[in-house]
């Protein structure tokens, strides 16, 4: 009875004009943005963008203002979104990937198998954050700044010698900016490595969409949407990163190992056949494309989803 109920609401909402418009853009800016995606000539080249941003960071930087609001790197932005982008990227992505398999198979194994790909996604990311920091903290060294009376004597001694810096052994890179004091040595951008992994992984997991949007109801297809503002929130947050704070060759290494990232599991990994040690690619045991001999259907193969 709560039910029916519930049914009568949702049809009276769509029969009201507004409601009605709404719907009509969701369903005309989905497809269009499943069609963008689906396209296998952006999946093959999209890697080729990143990379041409990545090279020419140091370039941005002399087009941008040091005056905007985004060349502060205490921004909302920033602070929302980018310390935290894997976790978005998992609970969008995870939560397009579940329902999306499960309403065209009703499987809740094949959903949950789905869902091993962003497990396997996040074990690599953890490993090469976990591998970055402790090379961070092994090749590098803090260095504290010297107090103003001893700078005083430091100069009195040495004039003409610059400033100098006291060094703190046993720091980790964390704790000495944590305290104030500076961090010098190789560094790899973490944010351009998650970053790119981000907008990759997006690209990937949703491109299947557009081979079966016709069969999507309205939630799925307003997730869908969340996803790709996502991608395009991170492909901008990298520029502005690329923009504002130029790290150069420090960012261009980071994005090259999230690319790296990428095709191994992408391109090589999930293109194997899904069994137990592999969960498969996005469409594998999705679509099943037949073409029965002699019988052709509107000029194309039938699918059955």
């Amino acid at each position: 009875m709560c039910l029916s109920g519930l049914q009568r609401a949702a049809v009276v909402l769509q029969e009201h004009r507004a409601v009605s418009l709404a719907l009509s853009a969701l369903v005309v800016v989905s497809d269009l943005s499943a069609a963008f995606l689906n396209q296998g000539a952006f999946r093959r080249h999209f890697h080729l963008v990143l990379s041409v941003l990545l090279v020419s960071g140091p370039a941005l930087s002399m087009w941008v203002s040091k005056y905007s609001v985004f060349a502060n790197n205490n921004h909302y932005l920033y602070r929302t979104f980018l310390s935290s982008a894997w976790g978005w990227t998992c609970i969008l992505t995870g939560s397009f990937i579940f329902l999306l398999s499960f309403s065209l198979r009703r499987s809740v194994f094949l959903s949950l198998r789905h869902l091993s790909r962003l497990a396997a996604a996040s074990a690599v990311w953890l490993a090469l954050r976990w591998l970055l920091t402790s090379l961070e903290d092994a090749s590098g060294s803090c260095f504290e700044p010297l107090g103003t009376t001893l700078k005083a004597c430091v100069e009195a001694t040495s004039p003409g010698q610059g400033s100098r810096l006291l060094l703190r052994d046993g720091e980790s890179k964390t704790t000495c900016l944590r305290a104030g004091f500076q961090w010098r040595g190789c560094e790899v951008s973490q944010e351009a490595l998650l970053l790119c992994l981000c907008c990759l992984l997006l690209v990937e997991e949703t491109a299947m969409f557009g081979q079966c949007v016709r069969s999507t109801g309205t939630p799925l297809r307003l997730l869908f949407l969340l996803c790709v503002c996502l991608l395009g929130l991170w492909f901008f947050l990298l520029f502005c990163l690329l923009a504002h704070f130029p790290q150069f060759p420090s960012q261009l290494i980071g994005g090259a190992l999230g690319c790296l990232a990428w095709r191994v599991l992408y391109l090589g990994w999930f293109r194997f056949e899904p069994s137990w040690c592999c969960p498969g690619g996005p469409t594998s045991g999705l679509l099943v494309a037949t073409e029965k001999k002699g019988e052709v259907k509107n000029g194309n193969r039938e699918m059955f989803f």
